[in-house]
């Protein structure tokens, strides 16, 4: 009795091995491309260029920062 639930075990284990090595990975839902990130020339935070505004070589995160201009610090 006892070799034959070693058997039923190794048949179970090797099945396991197999099915796990021959599915396919799955694909990660919902996971993009990394963007280039720039620079906010008024507070310094960093956002997606896609998303930005630009002016005279200067990004911006927002159309109120874009208004307000660059500020000149040190960050």
């Amino acid at each position: 009795m006892g070799r034959l639930l070693i058997w039923i075990g190794l048949i179970c284990a090797v099945y396991w091995l197999w099915r796990r090595a021959t599915r396919p990975a799955p694909a990660a839902p919902g996971v993009e491309e990394a963007q280039p990130m720039v620079r906010c020339a008024h507070c310094g935070v960093h956002t997606p260029r896609a998303h930005a505004l630009s002016q005279d070589q200067q990004w911006f995160c927002s159309q109120v920062h874009l208004e307000q201009g660059a500020t000149r610090s040190d960050r």
